[in-house]
């Protein structure tokens, strides 16, 4: 686990780097709250997972249109989930053109567009249809008629107005090195420890904070409490403990959870449906599970 910055590459013969992927079993996906001084626009196809872009935290088992600005922290959008997970990603500088090409008359809309990205742009309905079919056709084309094709996605994005902002109320992350390197310690204490009771002021001391300056700390970069983020983590294990057929009682426990009823509780507020309604659908054949 760490959160860093992200140094990005184009594709060979390209000014911008896209990427497809998918993974049949991405239960390995780790959280990876990072930045790039790259645009990034994200569209999952097929899964569930974690949409955590700035301040933004949300969860979703559907299609999903992202744009994320330049220097905008985000996570891996795939985390958490434990089924078949697609997606095409696009990743660009914002001067990936030329230094004023996007000062052109004709570019307005879209220099815009970019603009807004830094507070996370989500897309939806047709629009979102429209970029998610453009995205796979591009696939195949070679890098020139790619890059058209991209500035058509943009000018989609662009004159869209089916979508909602992430970050409607400012665009500050205050993320910076020293915040990296006291998160990774979090995310490091929580991975070696998640299978026990964990004391806050244990962890609070691993940081250097009192209890209570960690955990204002804490909700303000990643939008919420430590707790939510122990009993997110020990739920997205608890989901491959169930796939590999082991009973909801015994993964209550090995997970860190000490209360089977509770387990449940939080398990269904993360997953919406129960450990053993889970549990049996990974157990059956050919079954795709959120």
């Amino acid at each position: 686990m760490k959160t860093s910055f992200e140094r990005i590459l184009p594709d060979e013969g390209s000014s911008f780097k896209m990427n497809y992927m998918i993974d049949e079993n991405p239960r390995q996906f780790e959280w990876s709250y990072h930045y790039h001084s790259e645009i990034e626009l994200v569209c999952v196809y097929d899964g569930s997972g974690r949409c955590h872009v700035g301040n933004h935290l949300s969860y979703f088992k559907d299609e999903q249109l992202v744009l994320i600005g330049s220097n905008v922290p985000h996570g891996g959008f795939g985390f958490g989930a434990v089924d078949i997970f697609e997606q095409i990603f696009v990743q660009f500088s914002p001067n990936f053109l030329g230094e004023s090409f996007f000062d052109s008359k004709e570019m307005e809309a879209v220099k815009q567009l970019f603009e807004r990205s830094q507070q996370g742009i989500c897309f939806y309905g047709d629009t979102q249809k429209e970029v998610a079919k453009q995205l796979k056709t591009m696939l195949e084309q070679a890098p020139f008629e790619r890059m058209i094709s991209l500035l058509k996605v943009f000018q989609t994005l662009a004159s869209s107005s089916e979508y909602r902002l992430l970050n409607p109320f400012g665009t500050d992350y205050e993320f910076n090195s020293k915040d990296q390197k006291r998160l990774a310690k979090v995310y490091q204490f929580v991975e070696q420890h998640y299978q026990h009771e964990i004391d806050i002021q244990q962890i609070a001391d691993e940081v250097g904070l009192t209890v209570s300056a960690f955990c204002t700390y804490f909700k303000k970069n990643l939008n919420q409490t430590f707790t939510d983020f122990v009993n997110e983590y020990r739920v997205n294990k608890a989901c491959v403990l169930l796939s590999e057929g082991k009973s909801v009682a015994d993964v209550c426990f090995e997970t860190g959870f000490n209360n089977v009823s509770y387990f449940g509780k939080v398990f269904k507020s993360l997953k919406q449906e129960s450990p053993s309604s889970f549990s049996k659908k990974v157990s059956a054949p050919s079954s795709l599970v959120y």
